[in-house]
């Protein structure tokens, strides 16, 4: 009887799961892989970037980012994201609602022109806005007239600057809110709330992650833009310089410790910016 019991309980005993992973070997493998990548392409960089610009010192790093131009092109680049950011914001949220919530004709074709910044060098979009608004361009003569500088001025900064980064914020928001479906707004709607009052309290909300993704995308692409806005921009000294434009002049100079001290103005925004997306995570979690 006790062997009966025995054997019964261990044929009913249910057999241990078996464990659907790699060998450690392949774990080690493709970890060592993965930091070796990041630590050639991602680290060995940035570590260049600040021992080539703190080469000669502090004073020279110091005067190098003090240096008028430097601190042009450093205001200039803010500004450019200034505008760009918001806008695309703006753009990306109102786009991927409509794309996520309705059906209407032109859907797909909207979906591929905001994918179109992606498709094109952003040398082509430069050359686009001085087709359009240079002298020579269709709507050259007409902006003459009314003594107003797009193509070599900051608002044609700002303009390609915004092209080549609208695509971001929309590009994740689209697939947040597609995923969160239409129940909870139209519950919202049923009970009273106004369209406003759904976008904020509802919304809003439930997009929150792929807005703030999508706007530290925007930005750093913002900021770092070269091409487009090396096309619009004309490379003036002093005004019409961002900070990737002003990099490459001191290099090309030869200058290399103030064009890495230069750069260096670049890493430490980003660095800002991921500081402060850990920041609003944080508060945003909490809450």
């Amino acid at each position: 009887m006790g062997g009966y019991v025995a054997a019964h309980t261990s044929q009913a005993a249910p057999a241990r799961p078996r464990r659907l992973t790699e060998p450690a070997s392949v774990r080690l493998l493709l970890t060592g892989i993965c930091l070796g990548f990041l630590a050639l392409f991602l680290v060995l960089p940035l570590v260049v970037v600040f021992v080539e610009a703190f080469r000669n010192g502090i004073a020279p790093y110091l005067e190098s980012i003090r240096e008028p131009d430097a601190m042009a092109a450093l205001r200039l680049t803010l500004i450019a994201a200034a505008f760009a950011v918001p806008a695309n914001l703006i753009f990306g949220v109102a786009a991927g609602w409509a794309i996520a919530k309705f059906r209407f004709p032109g859907r797909t074709l909207l979906t591929t022109l905001i994918d179109l910044p992606f498709a094109v060098s952003p040398v082509i979009s430069g050359m686009v806005f001085v087709l359009l608004f240079g002298r020579q361009g269709v709507l050259g003569p007409w902006i003459a007239e009314q003594d107003i500088r797009i193509v070599f001025a900051i608002p044609g900064i700002i303009l390609a600057t915004m092209f080549v980064s609208f695509p971001f914020v929309a590009r994740e928001v689209i697939p947040v809110m597609e995923a969160s479906g239409t129940q909870e707004e139209e519950a919202a709607r049923v009970l009273g709330a106004s369209g406003f009052q759904t976008f904020f309290r509802v919304t809003l909300p439930n997009i929150k992650w792929g807005v703030i993704y999508g706007a530290i995308l925007c930005n750093a692409r913002a900021m770092g833009e070269f091409g487009a806005v090396s096309v619009v921009s004309g490379k003036i000294r002093g005004e019409t310089n961002t900070l990737p434009l002003h990099v490459e002049i001191l290099y090309n100079e030869y200058m290399f410790q103030a064009a890495f001290a230069v750069a260096s103005l670049l890493t430490l925004l980003a660095v800002i910016t991921l500081i402060v997306k850990t920041i609003l995570e944080r508060k945003l979690g909490a809450t």
